[in-house]
C-alpha cells in the first residue's frame, strides 16, 4: 500500500489533497481491463515514484515514471501516477492531457475523472469539475473521494451564487451570514485529508 501524498494547502486546491487516496486505490489494483499486471515489478515502480514525490524529488519521480512508461506504454496506473506527479510539481497543464487520454482509453476508471475535476476546480471551472465528478460517480457510485469533492464543488457553486445575489441586492441581509458560513466550511484544514 502506498503512503498518502501530501498536497498543498492553497484554499483553491484544498480538497485536491484527497487525490492521494485515489492514487493509493489505483496502486492497489493488480488487474486491469482483464489483463494481469506484472504486480511485483510494477508495484515497486509505483511505490518508488510515489516515494520520490513525497521526498520532494519531483523531477526524479517524473523521469522514473517516463522511463517506466516508455517500456510499458499501455500501463494506465503509471500514466495516472505521472499525472499526479505533474500536478503536484506545478504542471497541471501537462497533467490534464494525460488524464483526458486515460478517460478515453480506460473509460471504466473513475480516478482520472476525479483528478480532472481537481484541475478544473483549481482554475475555477466548477461546471467542468461537476461534470467530471458526475462521470466518476456514474462509473463508481461508491467512490467516496469523488462524492466528497462533488460536495466541495457544490459548496463553491453555492458561494458564487450567494455572492452574485449579494451584488445584485445589497439590501438582502440573509446573504452575508451564508457567505461567511460557506467560507468557514471551505477554509483549508490544519491537517491534510488522508493523514
Amino acid at each position: 500500500m502506498l503512503p498518502p501524498i501530501s498536497f498543498p494547502t492553497n484554499p483553491a486546491l484544498a480538497w485536491c489533497r484527497r487525490i492521494g487516496a485515489a492514487l493509493a486505490l489505483l496502486a492497489a489494483l493488480t488487474t486491469l481491463c482483464g489483463g494481469a499486471l506484472a504486480a511485483t515489478t510494477s508495484t515497486a515502480e509505483y511505490t518508488e515514484v510515489t516515494r520520490l514525490l513525497h521526498a520532494g524529488q519531483g523531477a526524479e519521480a517524473l523521469a522514473r515514471a517516463d522511463r517506466y512508461i516508455a517500456a510499458n506504454p499501455r500501463d494506465p496506473q503509471m500514466q495516472f501516477i505521472k499525472a499526479v506527479v505533474l500536478s503536484e510539481t506545478g504542471h497541471p497543464d501537462q497533467a490534464e492531457p494525460i488524464l483526458l487520454k486515460l478517460t478515453r482509453d480506460y473509460p471504466e476508471l473513475a480516478e482520472p475523472y476525479n483528478n480532472l475535476a481537481v484541475l478544473y476546480a483549481a482554475r475555477g471551472e466548477l461546471g467542468l469539475a461537476r461534470e467530471a465528478l458526475d462521470n466518476a460517480l456514474r462509473i463508481n457510485p461508491k467512490y467516496a473521494t469523488a462524492r466528497e469533492n462533488l460536495g466541495d464543488v457544490y459548496a463553491r457553486l453555492a458561494r458564487q451564487a450567494w455572492q452574485q445575489a449579494r451584488e445584485a441586492d445589497k439590501t438582502n441581509d440573509r446573504l452575508a451570514p451564508k457567505i461567511e458560513a460557506i467560507d468557514k466550511l471551505l477554509a483549508p484544514a490544519d491537517k491534510p485529508a488522508g493523514r
